[in-house]
C-alpha cells in the first residue's frame, strides 16, 4: 500500500503551481476544469513519482492556518544533501518567504527547515 497523491485547495492556482514547478521541479498536467462547477485542479508530479494535486473552486473557506493545529501540517521534500537544503532555504528566504525554522539537525536526527510558503501553507525541506 502506498499513498497515491496528497491534494490540497489554493486560491491562486497559478501560483501555487509555479511556486511547485520552480522550487521544488514539480511537472504539472495540462489541468482539469469542470465548467459545471467551475472546480479546477492541476496534478503536480515530483521526480520519484509522488503527487500533489493542487484544486480551486468557487466558495471555499479560508481559514487562518496556524502552525499548531490538528490536521495536516505540512509537505515534507528530501532535495538530496544538506547543501541543497541550505541552497533552496536561502532562495525561499531571499524570495520572501518565511523561513520558521532552520536548517539544522533535529533531535531525531535530521537536517532540515521549515518554511511558510503557498498561502500560509508550510513545507519542510529535509535531505
Amino acid at each position: 500500500m502506498r499513498i497515491e497523491h496528497v491534494a490540497m485547495y489554493v486560491n491562486d492556482l497559478k501560483a501555487a503551481k509555479n511556486f511547485f514547478e520552480k522550487y521544488l521541479g514539480a511537472s504539472a498536467n495540462e489541468g482539469y476544469h469542470n465548467k459545471t462547477t467551475d472546480f479546477r485542479s492541476y496534478f503536480l508530479t515530483f521526480d520519484d513519482g509522488a503527487r500533489l494535486e493542487i484544486m480551486n473552486r468557487q466558495g471555499m473557506d479560508d481559514s487562518e492556518k496556524t502552525l499548531n493545529r490538528t490536521g495536516l501540517i505540512h509537505i515534507a521534500f528530501s532535495v538530496g544533501s544538506k547543501e541543497k537544503v541550505d541552497e533552496l532555504t536561502r532562495q525561499l528566504a531571499e524570495d520572501g518567504y518565511e523561513v520558521t525554522s532552520g536548517p539544522r539537525t533535529t533531535g531525531d536526527g535530521y537536517y532540515e527547515s521549515c518554511v511558510v510558503c503557498i498561502e500560509d501553507n508550510q513545507i519542510e525541506i529535509t535531505v
